[in-house]
């Protein structure tokens, strides 16, 4: 009864009710709700910390921003999915949040686009400067190597750099990408080094034009971190793969090079083991492993899981 009633009294208040109908859309950093809401930074973290209190959100800083969502489970978040359920189909100050929402996410797609158009040619060296890539690329193919797989995706295969890498481990292998510049370089690249069992498809990552269970291993290789929503893209990469196959996620461990976001493009600046596991289990996956690999700046970590036959 008290967790019941402390979940109502949090909830029981327009702005309130507004930011868990967003929340309830993906996670959104506080400096994005302040601007959707039309409201002071004070006044929003105010009613964010007793949605937090209650359990009905969670809260992860990162850096010099902090993100929140709703929780995965727990009973905060089975009254906040009760609470959102009755919230009205058409309201007029809930739909206009949603225009606000959606015109910040075109902001925000337009910035990445425009940024992966003027550094495709130099992506792979971009790189470079941050991690070992030698040492990522080498436990990335023993591993996609160690799988046997026939069919391969690679999420965000950017240049196809991931594709030239596994081919030969491979039957088939195709790489999706939302960036025409990117794919331009990928397909130039595969040709030139005669890939012929490698294709690259533009597509959204996060809703592949593939059935499910239509693949032996996913790749998503340094894309996270660009992701409004990462586990939509863990999720997607669970639809689409068979049984006994198995999913490799490799990104940056958590860090705080905050010019990465303003110069770079990037939302996220790195994941824990916990969150990435909790996005695989979500997904149905069974968590296989964890490799860190050190570099010049970054740590780069390679998760591995496998679903169930």
């Amino acid at each position: 009864m008290d967790i019941l009633l402390t979940g109502l009294r949090a909830a029981a208040e327009p702005t309130r009710l507004r930011v868990l109908a967003l929340l309830a859309q993906g996670e959104l950093a506080v400096s994005e709700l302040t601007h959707i809401l039309g409201q002071s930074q004070p006044r929003v973290s105010r009613h964010l910390k007793l949605l937090c209190e209650a359990g009905m959100l969670d809260r992860f800083p990162e850096g010099a921003w902090v993100f929140y969502r709703l929780p995965g489970s727990g009973p905060g978040a089975a009254i906040a999915r009760a609470v959102l359920d009755l919230l009205p189909i058409s309201d007029p100050v809930l739909d206009l949040d949603a225009q606000r929402l959606s015109a910040i996410r075109a902001v925000r797609a337009d910035k990445a686009s425009s940024y992966f158009a003027a550094h495709a040619h130099k992506w792979d060296e971009l790189n470079r400067s941050l991690i070992d890539r030698d040492g990522v690329e080498l436990t990335l193919k023993r591993l996609v190597a160690g799988f046997k797989a026939r069919e391969l995706v690679d999420m965000g295969t950017g240049t196809g750099h991931v594709l030239t890498l596994v081919s030969g481990s491979v039957a088939h292998a195709t790489g999706f990408d939302q960036s025409l510049e990117m794919l331009t370089v990928a397909r130039a690249n595969l040709e030139q080094a005669g890939f012929a069992n490698c294709m690259v498809r533009q597509g959204d990552i996060t809703q592949l034009p593939l059935t499910d269970a239509s693949v032996d291993c996913v790749v998503i290789h340094q894309v996270l971190h660009y992701m409004p929503e990462p586990a939509k893209v863990v999720a997607e990469a669970g639809r689409i793969l068979r049984p006994g196959g198995h999913v490799v996620v490799v990104d940056y461990a958590p860090h705080h090079e905050e010019y990465l976001r303003d110069r770079h493009a990037h939302r996220r600046l790195g994941f824990s083991n916990q969150e990435v596991h909790g996005w695989l289990e979500a997904a149905g996956l069974a968590k296989d492993g964890v490799v860190p690999i050190d570099g010049p700046r970054l740590t780069v970590m390679i998760w591995t899981a496998c679903k169930p036959a």
